[in-house]
């Protein structure tokens, strides 16, 4: 048997993320990962299984303005990490970001939310476009439109797209340099005893004696709790996301309106982000009793997390037979049919750029992850938040969208978390956890200092050669 003081269970960037954060910004001595892939990151983390885009809740229209004030700081936090660790652009592209109004309703709603409802205030960067400046930044979105069309859109430079996987094995990768990081892969957990003074992780490759434990395992979390007796009064709705290719149609990350009932995102379309002839269009959002995508074997695992007990079942009526949910759920079936689903599929694509048909499409083989949405199984009702159950000694994360984004944020709320379970025995160095990430964060004023100072170098004359007035 091995001792650690911490295992983390999950290698996506959450579990990347805190494996990150304790390593680099702690003073814990023996930390260890265990992931049941062989690799980093090959779920939902995975650059195909996810919409590739740093939330920040600026063009996000079904969040809060409280939601969307979490979510920026979550996202700023891995932007400034990007800034920092990612200088050639390895693991993400910058590029301009919308979200599109089309038409008078559509368009007076945009111009609320900015003007009066505080998003112009907490977004900086963030400003009304029209249709002239909309067709300079994405000109398909513009041509073949009806010009008596009202058009504006909210735009930001800041639409960073990611590829998760690769920040999360370059989280691994920083943590591996320090003394006392172990990192098993291609090691399933097949359970967690607490035995009063520590945990017990048992696995196919061998047990951990730990101290303290974070599950931070997406969708299986909750599956882990519930085998230890946890998580009551919780459930899961699996949604898979798809997408559709279609040729370079973007240059940016353009989004549509979404509805404020509705915890799944708008339909958009944005440039891949290591492929920039490639216009990915999605999501869509189908139920699955799955936990992970093409994995038939996790079937069951859903079914341990559903339980099939009346209040279960009973919220899953309730929630389905939502007016705006249930046509949104069968229009999601029918997207994932072949021949007639593209077609059905078709006007969110024309929504963004009107000139595209049917032909111009293509279903994207291989795409798409399962965001696990969180069920209130005793208010029988959708919990739009994160979920975690902290319990003695053992930490269980469930992070719905957008957890990705704000991935950091988490792991420096959960490092507070774990290091109460070791009664202050270990310092977190908040400061220099900042430094690394979020102080690298590009703000407006910088930005627009460094713009002046590029309009200034363009107009300058050729400088005077020294000793030309002598």
């Amino acid at each position: 048997m091995s001792d650690t003081d911490l295992v983390i269970v999950g290698g996506g960037i959450s579990g990347a993320s805190l494996l990150y954060t304790v390593a680099k910004f702690t003073d814990v001595d023996d930390v260890t990962l265990i992931e049941k892939e062989r690799e980093v990151a090959a779920i939902n983390s995975h650059r195909t299984n996810n919409s590739q885009t740093l939330h920040f809740g600026d063009i996000e229209t079904n969040y809060t303005l409280e939601k969307a004030e979490e979510v920026k700081e979550g996202a700023e936090l891995l932007a400034g990490y990007l800034e920092g660790a990612d200088p050639d652009r390895e693991m993400h592209s910058k590029r301009s970001k919308m979200v599109l109004g089309v038409g008078d309703e559509e368009v007076a709603k945009l111009e609320e939310r900015y003007r009066e409802n505080g998003f112009g205030d907490l977004f900086p960067k963030l400003r009304e476009i029209g249709r002239d400046e909309i067709a300079e930044l994405e000109p398909k979105v513009v041509e073949g439109r009806d010009p008596d069309t009202e058009l504006k859109a909210l735009q930001t430079p800041d639409g960073y797209v990611v590829d998760y996987g690769a920040v999360a094995e370059s989280f691994v990768e920083a943590a591996r340099e320090e003394d006392g990081v172990s990192v098993h892969l291609g090691t399933t957990v097949t359970g967690v005893d607490d035995r009063g003074d520590g945990f017990v992780v048992d696995t196919d490759d061998g047990a951990f004696d730990a101290e303290a434990v974070v599950v931070a395992a997406g969708s299986h979390s909750l599956q882990f709790a519930k085998e230890m007796g946890y998580g009551e009064g919780m459930s899961l709705l699996p949604v898979a996301g798809s997408f559709f290719l279609a040729d370079d149609l973007l240059n940016g990350k353009v989004y549509t309106l979404q509805m404020k009932k509705l915890p799944f995102a708008a339909v958009h379309g944005d440039a891949d982000v290591h492929d920039g002839s490639v216009t990915r269009f999605g999501p869509t959002a189908k139920l699955v009793p799955a936990l992970e995508r093409g994995h038939l074997s996790t079937v069951s695992d859903f079914v341990d997390v559903f339980g099939f007990n009346p209040d279960s079942v009973l919220s899953y009526v309730n929630i389905l037979s939502d007016r705006i949910l249930f046509p949104y759920v069968v229009r999601n079936l029918v997207y994932d049919l072949p021949g007639v689903g593209k077609r059905a599929f078709l006007p969110n694509v024309q929504k963004v750029v009107p000139s595209v048909d049917v032909d111009d499409i293509d279903r994207a083989k291989g795409y798409g992850g399962v965001r696990p949405q969180i069920v209130d199984t005793e208010n029988k009702e959708l919990d739009m938040g994160e979920a975690k159950i902290v319990e003695d000694g053992i930490l269980f994360n469930i992070t719905p969208s957008p957890g990705a984004s704000t991935a950091l944020k988490n792991a420096m709320t959960d490092v507070e978390t774990v290091l109460d379970f070791f009664e202050d025995d270990y310092e977190f160095d908040e400061a220099a956890f900042r430094d690394a990430t979020i102080e690298n964060f590009p703000r407006a004023d910088e930005e627009s200092d460094a713009e002046a100072d590029d309009a200034e170098t363009d107009g300058a004359e050729d400088p005077v050669p020294a000793g030309a007035d002598d």
